[in-house]
């Protein structure tokens, strides 16, 4: 079977002293390059000590060999495109790491900078962490099942301050959040 270990490994700029020291209880730095190598058995509790090491879902680890991956073929530079000396898998959005349960915002009316078939990646967050998300576009649930989005910029007590995305709109004061959904990723199509 094939690992994705040092795909994500070397994207999150771990080596594998860096990865064998973080896993819990630490290993060395050998038994992750064979694991990583397939030279030893990846069993369900390696995957699970290596995927809490690197904050990925233990599924993220393995890929059948039929399917195929997004590949990460060049970076955009300071100087233009550049070719990568290797390829590698791309770490998609649903593999983020983190708290919280991840929730996608579809945009089917321009809002502000938000286009129409755009879509947010958000994290929940609970009320308290608040701060955390200050300055950010975030999606609050409010009474009624209906939603308050835009950028927080404040928050007094129970109290969160959303100003929607867009000129002129007012401020949406939002009392007794039961969570906040904080934007991590913008996919657009071109």
């Amino acid at each position: 079977m094939i690992n994705r270990i040092r795909d994500i490994r070397k994207q999150k700029g771990m080596t594998l002293a860096d990865l064998a020291e973080a896993c819990d209880p630490p290993t060395t730095p050998q038994t992750v390059g064979r694991l990583e190598t397939g030279m030893r058995n990846l069993s369900l509790k390696w995957m699970e000590r290596i995927a809490a090491a690197l904050d990925v879902e233990a599924d993220m680890l393995v890929r059948s060999e039929r399917a195929g991956h997004p590949q990460i073929v060049a970076k955009l530079a300071k100087d233009g495109p550049e070719a990568l000396s290797r390829t590698r898998d791309a770490i998609l959005s649903t593999d983020l790491g983190g708290d919280g349960a991840l929730m996608v915002l579809d945009v089917d009316y321009p809002h502000g900078e938000y286009r129409p078939g755009d879509q947010l990646w958000l994290r929940q967050l609970d009320p308290d962490d608040a701060g955390r998300a200050i300055n950010r576009d975030v999606l609050v649930p409010k009474k009624g099942g209906r939603f308050a989005f835009g950028r927080l910029i404040d928050r007094r007590g129970e109290l969160l301050g959303i100003l929607p995305p867009g000129q002129g709109e007012k401020q949406d004061v939002i009392k007794d959040a039961p969570w906040i959904a904080v934007a991590e990723m913008l996919v657009r199509t071109l």
